[in-house]
């Protein structure tokens, strides 16, 4: 099972994730895929996402779930990853979240479903309490940017994830440009097969 987490304002409705399910869904992949939409509280966010894990894990306790996040879905994948035991891609993950939206605090828009809602400023203190300062198990992360992303600084995330498979693309942007090059890579990455 892949769970997929989108970012900030994002939803399931977005180009990366819309175009993992249908390429999976070429493959006879299609009841492998979940991304569900994340609330804008983080707390809640994990709580919806670790309910899918132990839904997946007693499914299937013998075929533990990948993570894909990107941007926050990213920082979000992370936190799961380490304290479960998971891998996990990240796309442009925010490395530094309770930074970087600590400027979006206050009314926002969801960018695919048009729903506002009020990023309030204790949801950063939980950003901050999710933080992995250390990355325990790199070989369980596969880290992809691009040096063009124009929201986060692709660098940080390097650093970060420093051991870990990296994919470092030359320009592109935040929504990482080149991701329908990498969905097989992805689909083996979470050691899934074509059916």
């Amino acid at each position: 099972m892949i769970i997929y987490l989108h970012g900030f304002r994002s939803a399931p409705a977005s180009i990366k994730a819309q175009a993992l399910q249908r390429h999976m869904r070429a493959k006879g992949l299609d009841e492998e895929f979940w991304c569900g939409l994340l609330p804008p509280e983080p707390d809640a966010a994990i709580a919806l996402v670790e309910r899918r894990i132990a839904r997946c894990r007693a499914e299937r306790p013998e075929v533990p779930p990948t993570l894909v996040g990107s941007s926050l879905g990213g920082y979000y994948a992370t936190h799961l990853a380490e304290k479960h035991e998971l891998k996990a891609v990240l796309v442009n993950p925010a490395v530094v979240a309770p930074l970087s939206l600590e400027a979006y605090v206050g009314p926002q828009t969801n960018l695919y479903t048009g729903e506002t809602f009020d990023f309030k400023h204790g949801y950063i203190a939980q950003l901050r309490a999710m933080d992995v300062a250390t990355i325990a198990r790199p070989q369980n992360f596969w880290l992809m940017v691009e040096t063009g992303d124009e929201v986060l600084d692709y660098r940080d995330a390097v650093a970060k994830y420093a051991g870990a498979r990296q994919t470092v693309l030359e320009g592109g942007d935040h929504g990482f440009s080149r991701w329908t090059d990498y969905l097989d890579d992805v689909i083996a990455f979470a050691g899934l097969a074509a059916r």
